[in-house]
Order: C-alpha cells, then structure tokens, then sequence
C-alpha cells in the first residue's frame, strides 16, 4: 500500500514541477550560492565565522574570487566545517601578461582542485598591448584566441573554463559588432563555457535573456547582482562613471523573465554576487537581503 507520506511527498513534488513551469523563477529545489567577493573583507577578517554566516542565511554553495590567503586544502577544510560546497573558482590572473603560462595557471588549477570546484573562470584577459577602454576589433579577436588557449589548458587539467564578462565587453568595435559577441563567436563551444554577469549585461544597455536565446548552450552559470537607478547605459570601467551596486530588488533590474529564460536555457549554477561599497548596511546582512529576495520571488 501507498503511505499517506508518500501520497503528501509526491503531491508537494508536483506542486513544485507545476510552479516552476508556470514561471516561478527559482523554486527551493534549485540552490542558490554566493560569489564571495561579495564578503571578502569580512572573509579576510574571519574565515570561518564569515562562512559559517553565509550557511545559516541559506546558500548552500560558494564561487571564490581568493582564498583569503589559506591554501586550497585548509579553505576546503572551512567549507567542509561550514557545510558548504564550492563548484567554481575564479583565477586571480594578471591580464598584462602576454602568454599565460604553466607556470602561472598550473598552481591556480591545483587550487581549485584542492576546494573542490569544477569551473575556473576569469574575464578581460586581454593582450598587453589592447588599450584599456578603447578595445578594437582585433583585440577582442586575440581575447578569444587567448580564452581558447587557457581553457584547452584548464580540459586538460581535468577542469572546465567558463568566461565572465563585465560591462566592458559590451563595446562597439568596428562594423558594429558588440566585442562580447565577437567572444563567443570565436571560443570554441563546449571548450569555452559562458557565466553571465546579468548585472553588467544590463549596465552595458542588453538583455540577459536575449544572449540565452541567440547563444544557446554556451550559459552554465549566473551572476545576479542590481544596480541603483539613475544611470544610462555605459561600458565605462571607472567606478565614478559606473552606477552604484546596491541590493537585490532595490534596483532597477527585474529578474523575473531573466531567470525564467534562463531556466529554459537549461543554466544550473545561479551566484549572488553584490557590488560593494555597501551603502545601507554592512555585507553580511545585504546578501541576506539579496538571498531572501530570490527565495521570495
């Protein structure tokens, strides 16, 4: 016989299945994680009370930008004690450098082995020679060609590239074209995945949802992060010409059709990622506004 629990378990799972395909954007089932840029001056204070904070809000996943200057296998210990999992890291690389070198990735793939994470991700590694702010054609060009290198190096150290963008990315070269659309027409799919910052997509004046329709299968990840209103569209790279970050659902960026899209996009990875300075209240507590905020939607 069929137990009334198991009657009670299978009728809360339709109810999920039918709530999200009417359009609820993140249901309970589908985690939410934290880049940890976010916090990383609290990070650097305390590592484990930080972490075990960024738990007891609720996210059950982290992406790093830095360690905070443990190795790999001591911050994988503070994941483990805090209970969280870390799918991506993102490499602290030094974009100048005409050739990315063994040298220089070899340690950052063992780190991020050591903590657990299957992507490596990094964004503008543009050549020595491309000016900053005034990318043409050519450089975005040797941009791909540079990610390309870098993530036939990650494949072959038993881990997965993804590109995340900036506002940046966003400029008119020549023709026309949109340099981050030149990116992903010259990395190699399936070798070169994609992590959509939502937030500078729609800085830059596009839509998140349009990328995950033109290019699909290239999205893996997100970054969902708001920006005060006010502000026009801009690539600019200069915090005084940037609009302020500020939290989920206090901007300007609604979040609804993004996520619905992309669900249908088929992206399995969704990181809180805000901007500092921190404006109204200190880091911890915004990205429990930011957390609360998703789950409420």
């Amino acid at each position: 016989m069929i137990s009334r629990r198991a009657v009670l378990q299978g009728s809360a799972a339709l109810a999920a299945m039918a709530g999200w395909q009417r359009g609820w954007p993140l249901p309970a089932s589908v985690p939410i994680g934290l880049q940890l840029y976010s916090v990383g001056a609290e990070l650097k204070q305390d590592v484990p009370g930080t972490l075990r904070r960024v738990r007891e809000i609720g996210y059950t996943m982290v992406e790093t930008a830095g360690i905070a200057g443990l190795t790999g296998k001591e911050f994988r210990a503070q994941l483990d004690r805090a209970g969280l999992v870390c799918h991506s890291a993102h490499m602290q690389l030094k974009s100048s450098k005409s050739e990315l070198s063994e040298s220089e990735v070899g340690p950052l793939f063992d780190e991020a082995h050591a903590i657990g994470a299957h992507y490596v991700v990094c964004s503008g590694i543009f050549a020595a020679n491309a000016v900053s702010g005034a990318e043409t054609l050519d450089d975005f060009k040797v941009l791909a060609d540079r990610v390309n290198a870098l993530a036939l190096k990650a494949k072959k150290a038993g881990l997965q590239y993804a590109y995340h963008n900036h506002n940046f990315e966003f400029r008119k070269v020549e023709g026309g074209r949109v340099g981050y659309d030149v990116l992903l027409e010259r990395t190699e799919k399936g070798l070169v995945d994609m992590e959509l910052d939502c937030g500078w997509v729609v800085v830059a004046g596009y839509d998140p949802a349009d990328y995950f329709r033109r290019y699909p299968g290239r999205y893996k990840m997100l970054h969902i992060k708001d920006f005060v209103s006010g502000t026009g569209p801009t690539i600019a790279r200069s915090s005084a010409e940037r609009p302020k970050g500020t939290e989920l659902g206090r901007g300007h960026i609604d979040y609804r059709p993004i996520l619905r899209a992309a669900k249908e996009a088929g992206i399995h990875d969704y990181y809180v990622e805000q901007e500092p300075p921190f404006l109204e209240m200190k880091a911890l507590d915004a990205v429990k506004v930011d957390y609360e905020y998703l789950r409420a939607l």
